[in-house]
Parts: structure tokens; sequence; C-alpha cells
């Protein structure tokens, strides 16, 4: 952190209080300030907590020596130093597109412990992963059709396998439901034919040996999820049937547990999950299958936060309003669907420390221009004024890689923070945008290039 004096913190703290005392260190820091007023932290701690809650669910109910790659969907957090930090707790890397690749890559993730999937891969990707022995997912027969062109062509040690789509229903949230009757991704298990095709195309090909399923994410209750894994599981012992050996060796189970977004308390557990699935499918769990998992939201949500500056503090038709630096640039889903993805609000002083006072109804604003950009509605808060800050919990996924060009604002910096027995330290894991680089983003060097147009 700056040359600040140290703020004094006890071991063993939780994540509220770790929260608050980095908040507190990052306004006397400076990491909030006029030139950057709203910022994101991340928990180190807390990251690497989550890291050994997933590999220890699933320790508890795997056959030992069961091999098992707990890949992190780096869509929830296209970060290098986030990946690189999840490599350093044992995780691999789940990507959906080239850029999602070289970030993992960048991290110095293994292909060997990197997946690849996505519903519209061209073939110079499938190529490429191929080449280097990634895992690769093939969403439908005519992807699955360019790789046995692709296969054919060169050797490659990559795991191959098909998404299906169980078809068992959707949750709360429709576009976080992917194993709806008409979903875009995988290969359908109860469309008339689909089953007996899938099938056939393993038996055809000893080079497929695994099959993947993903049944949804935030909304998606953990009964249906298992559902899905459940529909994976049995059409594997089917193929292995037909087949007459064991040719699906490996069982991708995707990701997708959901977060709690009224507290802190981490509900549903990732060990209340895989209990779940060793109760209702205990033979995917004997050592038969090797296991892949593919979470995001759950490993990274409680770790995160936005803090951002209240600039003004005003009045709409009886309605306090805080205008802050924080909206829809970098809380997307919230702003366009809050029922869906409510946030939390914590206040805090100039100084960091949380307000007090008698809560009062009031809308927090962000700074962009329209009128929807709101990420609380008569929210309960103390009151907040000019100089104190807001934080924004339960974002340390996807909000820092999803952000939202809107009115050409920069994306915010990203630091990550530990506490020990004397202080909060930072580290930089993303510097905020600049205005020049998004005058080069927006085509700045090309600023002529249309009036040269005959």
């Amino acid at each position: 952190m700056p040359d600040d004096e140290p703020v004094p913190v006890p071991q063993d703290l939780p994540l509220a209080a770790r929260r608050d005392l980095a908040v507190r260190a990052a306004l006397a820091g400076g990491l909030v300030s006029d030139a950057e007023p709203v910022v994101g932290l991340l928990d180190v701690a807390g990251i690497r907590e989550s890291a050994a809650a997933l590999r220890a669910a699933f320790d508890e109910v795997i056959a030992p020596g069961t091999p098992v790659l707990h890949s992190f969907a780096v869509k929830a957090a296209s970060l290098v130093p986030v990946l690189r930090l999840l490599a350093d707790e044992g995780l691999g890397a789940e990507v959906a597109s080239p850029g999602e690749l070289e970030l993992a890559r960048a991290a110095d993730v293994p292909p060997d412990r990197t997946v690849l999937d996505s519903p519209a891969k061209t073939a110079a990707e499938l190529r490429g992963a191929l080449a280097l022995g990634i895992a690769v997912n093939a969403d439908n027969p005519e992807e699955l059709a360019r790789i046995d062109a692709l296969v054919r062509s060169a050797p490659t040690r990559s795991t191959i396998g098909v998404r299906v789509n169980p078809q068992v229903g959707g949750g709360s949230i429709g576009a976080m439901s992917t194993a709806t009757a008409t979903s875009k991704f995988g290969v359908t298990l109860q469309d008339e034919g689909a089953r007996d095709w899938l099938v056939r195309a393993y038996v055809d090909r000893p080079w497929l040996t695994a099959l993947h399923t993903h049944t949804g994410s935030q909304g998606v209750p953990l009964p249906l999820m298992a559902a899905g894994v459940r529909a994976a599981y049995e059409l594997a012992e089917e193929i292995n049937a037909a087949a007459g050996r064991r040719q699906v060796t490996t069982l991708d189970i995707g990701g997708g547990l959901p977060v709690n977004f009224d507290s802190d308390e981490v509900t549903p557990a990732f060990a209340d999950y895989a209990r779940l699935l060793r109760a209702g499918i205990p033979g995917l769990f004997d050592g038969r299958y090797a296991l892949i998992t593919e979470f995001g939201r759950s490993l990274l949500a409680k770790n995160g936060l936005v803090l951002a500056r209240v600039e003004y503090a005003k009045s709409a038709g009886g309605r306090p309003i805080a205008v802050t630096h924080a909206g829809v640039q970098v809380a997307v889903r919230t702003v366009f669907a809050p029922d869906s993805w409510p946030l939390r609000v914590t206040a805090y002083d100039a100084a960091g420390h949380p307000k007090t006072g008698t809560p009062v109804a009031q809308d927090v604003a962000g700074p962009c221009c329209f009128a929807g950009d709101l990420v609380a509605r008569a929210r309960a808060l103390p009151p907040l004024a000019a100089g104190d800050h807001v934080a924004l919990l339960d974002t340390g996924a996807y909000y820092f890689s999803n952000p939202f060009s809107y009115n050409s604002l920069p994306r915010p910096a990203i630091h990550g923070f530990t506490t020990d027995a004397t202080e909060v330290r930072f580290a930089t894991v993303r510097t905020a945008q600049t205005l020049p680089e998004i005058v080069k983003e927006s085509g700045g060097n090309h600023s002529r290039s249309l009036t040269t147009l005959t």
C-alpha cells in the first residue's frame, strides 16, 4: 500500500471485518480519489478459502486416487492475476473464447488443466486447442464432424467430449438456465432420435472419451443441477454398455453453484452439493470416472467489492438520492435486471468507517446518463452525504469482468488485499483504464478514415 501508516489488523478475522479494514486502508492509501473515484477490491484470503472449500468438498466424497480437475470459469473473473492465484490453489481454467484462452495461458495454466467450451468455436480455435492438448467439449453434431476431420489430419493429446443438454428444466432466472427444452447449448437428450445418435457417435469414435453437462447457474436449485448430472452419468453408463468397453472415462459436470446475495453466509456450500451428488449418484464417485468441474461465481462472488465515492446527495419527490461513481458500467446485470441480481450496499464515511444513523430509504445512483442507472432503489441505509462511500458487496465474480462502456467511462482499477497481524496490504490486479486508452479503443488512431472515403 502507499506510504501511509499501516492499519493495525488482528489475525483470523471474518469476512466482514477484513472488508471493513480494507475499505479504511484503501481510502487512507489514496486508492479512491478524484482521478479514480471507484475501485474494485478482492480478498485474497477469501479466494484461497473458497478454493480450499471446493477441494475439500469433493475430496470428502470421491474415491481416493480419482483424477479431479477443478477448472475455474474464466468468464467469472477474466483477470490474469486471479487466474494465477487460483492456479496456485490447484485449479485449472475453463475457457469459452480465444481471449479467455490467452488469459489462461498468460496465467501459466497448463494446457492439460484447461477446458474449452463454447457453442461457436471456429475451425481455427479447434485446431489450436487440439494442437495444444486442451480438453474440448463439442457443442453439436456439426462441430463434432469438424473435429472428426481435425483428428484424422493430426493426432492430439486432448480429452474430447460432447456437451449434452439433459433438458431437465430451468431455474428462476431464464438467462442463466442452460438445460431447458430449447437451450442453445449442447446436444439434447430428450428430442426424438437424439439419444440414439449420441450413443452411436461415441461407439463409432473410440477417441471420444468425455461427456459434459452444465445445467445452469444463479437461480438454479441444487436438485435440478444434480438431475442434470445424473442424466449425463446415466448416458455415460449406456454408452459404455453399448461399446462393450470403458469408453467414456471422464465426466465434466460443469459448475453453476448459486450464490446467496442476502448476507455474508456462504450458502449453499460446495460440500452441500457434493454430498447431494454422492447420495443420488454414488457411481459418479466410485473411481471409474475422472471428474471435471467448472465453478466460477461461487468461488469469487463473496470475495470482492466495488468501492465508490458519493459525489453528491440530493432529493427528488421526497426520495433521497446518493449519486455515486458505481453504476451500470460496473454493475450491468444489477442495473438492467435488479430483481434477479440485487446487491447489498454498505455505507462508509469519508474515512472508511461504517456509517451510523437511523436508516433512510434512498436510491443509490450511478454516474451514467439514463434514469435507470440505479444500483439500489429505496434502500434503507444511514443517510449518505457527499464525500461518503458505498460498497457494492458480493461483486467478486462477473462485476469485474463484464464492463459496460456507457458514456465512455474508464474501467476501474482492481486491487487484491490481504490482512495480517500488523497491516492491510494491497497488490494491483488491474490498473485503471486511461482516457488515451479509451480514445484508442474508440478508433482514435483512425480518426480521419471515414472522411477519406469518396
